[in-house]
């Protein structure tokens, strides 16, 4: 099963998150067969460190929350939240698969929080430019709970286009880029 993690990071948190910056990849070097995408967020600015994204093939539900709740930056206390999501692949691949490779173009995680009936279940036109994509899904994969993408563009109104406009509650669209180590 597959899952998406999204840590938002505690305001003021980065110096905690730097000293545990290796700590934090030793243990998801530990997932690096199940990993399908990781790496953090950005604010608008570029430089400010906002999240981290980790999309994992695992057993089941109490494995993801293992995952996510184990990890270094989440104990502690680098993290406000997360979400926490069953998620389908429908490219079928990797981040590291993606044709247009791991530099150049901006990047951006989209996540269209749900509203209603199920919208954009397939892969869009354009699917050149994602890395990424899939619907969010209850535990069970029985309900429709959103939708999260990620993809070059050259903006991040254009990020925010590859979801339907007025299916969502609400569309978040932050700056990303590849993780791990290089």
């Amino acid at each position: 099963m597959e899952f998406l993690c999204y840590h938002r990071d505690r305001s003021g948190s980065l110096a905690l998150r730097e000293e545990l910056t290796e700590e934090h990849w030793c243990y998801m070097d530990r997932f690096a067969k199940e990993l399908i995408a990781r790496g953090p967020t950005f604010a608008d600015d570029g430089d400010t460190l906002t999240g981290s994204v980790h999309i994992v093939d695992l057993p089941g539900p109490a494995a993801a929350r293992a995952f996510a709740f184990d990890e270094p930056n989440y104990q502690a206390g680098v993290y406000r939240d997360v979400l926490l999501r069953r998620w389908r692949n429908t490219l079928g691949r990797t981040m590291w698969e993606f044709p247009g490779g791991r530099d150049g173009g901006r990047r951006y995680l989209v996540l269209g929080l749900g509203a209603g009936p199920a919208a954009d279940l397939e892969v869009p036109p354009g699917r050149d430019e994602l890395i990424a994509y899939g619907p969010l899904l209850s535990d069970d994969g029985a309900a429709w709970l959103g939708t999260a993408a990620l993809l070059r563009a050259p903006d991040a109104e254009s990020a925010r286009a590859v979801l339907t406009p007025g299916r969502y509650a609400d569309i978040e669209v932050h700056d990303w880029v590849f993780g791990g180590r290089r």
